[in-house]
């Protein structure tokens, strides 16, 4: 859930950040992206962790 989370708390920041023409905002919203899709990464592996044991 929390990977979810962050990237669509990115998605918003870097559309208000095109909006607004700020590069900081729109790199904010890239970057909380990726924290959400690595979030997502760790959680997929823990779980195919567990369901090998």
């Amino acid at each position: 859930m929390a990977g979810k989370r962050d990237k669509m708390k990115g998605k918003a920041k870097e559309a208000m950040g095109k909006a607004t023409d700020n590069d900081r905002l729109k790199a904010e919203g890239k970057m909380d992206q990726a924290e959400g899709k690595a979030k997502d990464a760790m959680d997929d592996a823990k779980q195919a962790m567990r369901g090998k044991h």
